[in-house]
């Protein structure tokens, strides 16, 4: 056969019989008898026919496709959580189309537009830093397409989420901070209307009241996820006239642009800072000094997400709801050990 793709009714017309004599053979159905469905069987063979994922799809009103929307593919973050979501998926028979938002609002409407177009049978997203306004998922919520939110969520009253413990992890870095020496805590936040942010910041507060230091609003800085942004906040904090001695940061790959700041302006890390991130990507491991990170559950995340999302799918059940909060560990290394250092 010359065609690229062969169908059942190739099989059939080959053979003289029914499309869905063909079908029913295939599939060792005991209506046929066992000649017919072994020339079925050995035809298909020799052509090498395989069930068309589109065909079977529009016949089931499945795609055996799920969206996915995250905010980049580069960072160890998100390609950690897609290997979770891609090797569930697999076992359980779908595949994913994947989708980036490049950190825009913008682009995620895109995004959902594309996605949606496709036919996918549901969605997994995580907001761009940009997303603050959340009306583009009516369209999701009206088509009755299933949808989780991971790491970074918004209207859970309506959507199912998979997120890091984040008001603990935060808490635990201040009293790790505070246990070896540190006194003035910088946290430099990401975005502020983001979920991620809002947590970690009041796991800031409640560990600074919990080892009875006073906030100082010159010690939390939010800023957009970028290496610039990063680098300047670290500047102008260094710059204060009582500059913090431990800044926390929103994640690992802030963390390497402040550590590359405090380096420059002649300061030891943990000695006279120290510092701790927030993913516990490889790198943390070969940077010097070796950086303490929480280490946050990525694709274990990325599972859960989509054991969440195809239970939806699989019971049709588009409007169910679950929060699934995922617990962290602080990875202690090198750069926030000042009173070991000190010693």
């Amino acid at each position: 056969m010359g065609k690229k793709h062969i169908s059942l009714k190739d099989i059939a017309r080959e053979l003289n019989i029914s499309i869905s004599t063909v079908s029913r053979a295939l599939k060792n159905h005991p209506d046929v008898s066992s000649s017919v469905t072994e020339k079925v069987q050995a035809l298909a063979k020799q052509w090498r026919y395989s069930p068309n994922p589109l065909a079977m799809g529009l016949l089931k009103q499945k795609s055996g496709t799920i969206g996915v929307i995250v905010p980049d593919l580069v960072s160890y973050f998100f390609s950690s959580v897609i290997t979770g979501i891609e090797n569930y998926s697999k076992d359980k028979g779908y595949s994913i189309v994947i989708a980036t938002s490049q950190e825009s609002y913008e682009k995620e409407l895109e995004c959902i537009e594309n996605l949606l177009n496709l036919r996918v049978d549901g969605l997994l997203v995580c907001l761009s830093q940009h997303t603050s306004d959340y009306s583009h998922f009516n369209k999701v919520w009206d088509a009755e397409v299933p949808l989780v939110f991971f790491d970074r969520v918004c209207r859970t009253n309506d959507f199912s989420s998979v997120v890091a413990d984040n008001v603990d992890a935060a808490k635990s870095i201040i009293l790790h901070f505070y246990e070896t020496g540190a006194s003035r805590i910088a946290f430099i936040a990401g975005p502020a209307h983001l979920s991620i942010t809002r947590e970690r910041t009041a796991g800031y507060l409640k560990g600074l009241k919990a080892c009875s230091l006073k906030p100082d609003n010159n010690l939390l800085v939010n800023i957009d996820l970028n290496l610039i942004s990063a680098t300047e906040a670290t500047f102008k904090l260094l710059k204060l006239p009582n500059p913090p001695d431990a800044i926390f940061t929103i994640n690992d790959t802030m963390a390497f642009a402040i550590m590359k700041e405090i380096k420059k302006h002649g300061l030891r890390i943990p000695e006279d800072i120290a510092l701790i991130g927030f993913t516990d990507e490889f790198h943390a491991t070969v940077v010097e000094p070796t950086l303490t990170s929480v280490m946050h559950p990525t694709y274990e995340m990325g599972q859960e997400a989509a054991h969440l999302l195809l239970s939806q799918i699989e019971s049709l059940e588009p409007h169910f709801t679950k929060q699934v909060v995922m617990k962290t560990h602080l990875v202690v290394r090198e750069s926030s050990m000042k009173v070991i250092k000190n010693l």
